[in-house]
Order: C-alpha cells, then sequence, then structure tokens
C-alpha cells in the first residue's frame, strides 16, 4: 500500500475521533482526572440552565447608572422559568456526583452484585436508597459542595446588590417613578415563561465550574438524593428513567415562591430604586436561599 496513502486513512482516522469528542463531552473526574462517566445531553442541557442563571445573575453590576441598568439587570435577574430551574439544580447535582470517582465506581460494583437486580427500578422509586449506595457518600459530599458554591456566590452578589438600592437614592435618577410599570412586568414575565436559552460557551462554563470540586459533609438532603439517583441511573446506562426524578418538593417551592415574589414586588414598586430592591431581594438572594437551603436536611432547612 501507498506510504502516502496510509498517512491519508491515519489523518482521516485522526479526524473522525477528534470529530466524535467534540460533539459528545464526557464528564471528567475532579481536577481533570480520568473518565468517570459519560452524561446524556438532556442531562447537560438542564444543569446548564442552572449554571447560567446562576453565573449571569451574580455577574449582574451594582453599580447602577441609570434606568436601562436597572432595566438589564431585571432581564437577567428574571431569566429563570421555576420548573426548569428546579430540575436544573438535580441536574447539577448529578453532573456534580458524576465527578467523583468512588461514586461511579461504586454504582457499577452494586449493579455487578446478585443486589443488584432491579437497581434502576428500584432507584427510580426511592431516590433515597441512592444514599445508600458504595461510594455515594462522597458523590453527596461533593454535590452538596457544588450547590451550595452556586447559592453562596448568589448571595454575595445580592448583597451588593441589594446595599446599591440605598445608595442609589442619592442620585435624582432614581427617585424618578418607572414609567408604564405594567407593560416592564409584562417584559420580565415574558423572559421569565421563555426560561433558559444556550449560549455559545455554557457547556464549557459549566464543565469548569464543576472541575473545581470540594466536599461538603452531612446527610443528603432530598435534592441531593436525587441528584444520586440519578447520576447512578446514568451511570448504569439507565438516564431514560431519569425523567421522573427532576423535581424536588422543597426546592421546587422555594423557586415558584422567590418569582412569585419578584412579580409581587414590581407590582408594587415606584421609582426605579425600588425595583433594584426588588431584584435584589427576590431575583437574586431568594433564588440563592433556595440552592443553599437545597443541601440541607429537611430537619435542618431554615426558610
Amino acid at each position: 500500500m501507498d506510504k502516502g496513502f496510509k498517512r491519508g486513512l491515519a489523518a482521516a482516522a485522526t479526524l473522525l475521533v477528534l470529530a466524535a469528542c467534540a460533539s459528545t463531552p464526557v464528564s471528567k473526574g475532579g481536577g481533570g482526572g480520568p473518565v468517570s462517566a459519560q452524561a446524556d445531553r438532556r442531562l447537560e442541557s438542564q444543569a446548564a440552565a442552572f449554571e447560567s442563571f446562576m453565573r449571569n445573575a451574580r455577574g449582574i453590576d451594582a453599580t447602577f447608572a441609570g434606568p436601562a441598568a436597572v432595566a438589564e439587570g431585571l432581564r437577567i435577574g428574571s431569566g429563570y422559568e421555576p420548573k426548569q430551574l428546579e430540575a436544573g439544580m438535580v441536574a447539577y447535582a448529578a453532573l456534580a456526583a458524576l465527578q467523583e470517582p468512588k461514586f461511579v465506581a461504586g454504582v457499577r460494583k452494586a449493579a455487578q452484585d446478585k443486589s443488584g437486580k432491579g437497581l434502576a427500578a428500584r432507584l427510580t422509586a426511592r431516590p433515597d436508597l441512592a444514599a445508600t449506595l458504595p461510594g455515594a457518600d462522597a458523590g453527596a459530599a461533593r454535590a452538596a459542595a457544588a450547590l451550595y458554591r452556586q447559592g453562596e456566590a448568589l448571595e454575595a452578589s445580592g448583597k451588593r446588590v441589594k446595599k446599591a438600592s440605598y445608595d442609589v437614592q442619592r442620585q435624582a435618577w432614581a427617585k424618578v417613578f418607572v414609567p408604564d410599570a405594567k407593560a416592564r412586568l409584562t417584559r420580565v414575565k415574558q423572559i421569565s415563561s421563555a426560561g433558559y436559552r444556550p449560549a455559545g460557551g455554557d457547556q464549557a462554563q459549566l464543565y469548569s465550574t464543576l472541575a473545581q470540586g470540594g466536599k461538603r459533609g452531612g446527610p443528603p438532603s432530598p435534592m441531593v438524593s436525587r441528584g444520586l439517583a440519578v447520576a447512578a441511573l446514568t451511570v448504569l446506562g439507565e438516564s431514560g428513567r431519569a425523567g421522573a426524578l427532576m423535581s424536588e418538593p422543597r426546592s421546587g417551592m422555594c423557586v415558584r415562591v422567590a418569582k412569585l415574589n419578584l412579580y409581587q414586588c414590581l407590582a408594587a414598586a415606584g421609582p426605579y430604586y425600588e425595583d433594584i430592591y426588588c431584584l435584589a431581594q427576590h431575583g437574586m438572594l431568594e433564588p440563592a436561599g433556595c440552592a443553599t437551603d437545597s443541601v440541607r436536611p429537611i430537619r435542618t432547612a431554615q426558610r
């Protein structure tokens, strides 16, 4: 066979491998370690909806220079649909657990044991059973840390914006009443109902954030347990069952109430500085609290 032809075949094979890698990203162990398990695109998209909102919301600039800046802040702070954010929290916890090699190995071991027969069905019916799997403590600690870190970061930004709602009152424009406040509220509701819209780089940002690792101990919360169960189903090749687990009542209620509070606050707001307060309290601090509280067992939750 001609050497040039051989080189051409080798180059073509390399291109095919690279293309496959580009189209099918995988979850990697913390710190760029070996591959732990592969998540499907749907799970990644759901997790990205959560990570993207939290990242964009904590990036809201607290140095409001005028009405346009307030409107932009509200656009970002209202940019989540509650059910989508709730599912995104579960998915984010699952992807974080998949970064833990001990958990992934433990799930695979459990599946090979005699008691592993029907494991996927049991996890779907009782997601709390995921906490009993080998390596679950490590997976839960990683998932809890990932969720808590997101909430903590948004809380810090929310506090800065809340402070700005008071500081900005020294400026004349901030005391002016928002013109056509009803239309402003309608826009906010439309943005919310539209939900997550993928942007370039979201997937890379998602895995970059997850790669930060970290662990947070303690008994797994219902949210973390669901994340573990979804992660386990992914390892078992049963991700199709995960749809039944993408809702967690306590956290779901939390994000819905936060959004309703934002609507009610804006409906009653007058001048621009009150819009900034609504954004900080209900568009940032309350969703942040939903994320941090989601990792706390029910008996220790504080709302």
